[in-house]
């Protein structure tokens, strides 16, 4: 199996104060923090109805930043390109099966809550929201409580 080594990632505390640089020019220049799932919701009804101007959105630009942010990102570490990482006892397309149900659950979660963990996490936490840093401490405590049950799928 191929391991990845810390080389082929940004250096966490740079990319740390990137994203803060970016939450705090969204907050001066947008009025609002960082969040995801609203763009989603928007794309999909453009989708489905071209007539329906919800384009206008900025949360449609901030996704489309984040995807254009991604790209450079993996051009400027070395590691664009399209793969599957997996370990050696998952096959591709059950990987796959997993990442799609998993990205459905919590897109469906995200509008059921009517917000993202990234939201909660990134903007809540950098305007000291005590909700936002409870809601953090049960996601971690929650993550940690479910890797028990599928670590094995990792080993």
């Amino acid at each position: 199996m191929n391991r990845r080594s810390s080389r082929d990632f940004w250096n966490p505390y740079l990319a740390g104060m990137a994203l803060g640089l970016v939450l705090l020019t969204a907050f001066l220049v947008m009025g609002h923090g960082l969040g995801a799932s609203g763009a989603a919701t928007r794309i999909g009804a453009f989708i489905a109805d071209r007539r329906a101007a919800t384009l206008d959105d900025w949360l449609v630009f901030e996704v489309l930043g984040v995807l254009l942010g991604g790209i450079l990102g993996a051009v400027t570490a070395g590691r664009f390109g399209a793969k599957v990482i997996r370990n050696a006892t998952t096959s591709i397309p059950s990987r796959l099966t997993f990442a799609f149900g998993g990205g459905v659950l919590m897109g469906l979660a995200a509008r059921a809550a009517r917000g993202c963990t990234s939201g909660q996490a990134v903007s809540g936490g950098a305007v000291l929201s005590a909700g936002a840093w409870i809601f953090m401490l049960a996601v971690f405590a929650g993550g940690y409580a479910t890797a028990w049950f599928v670590r094995r799928q990792w080993q």
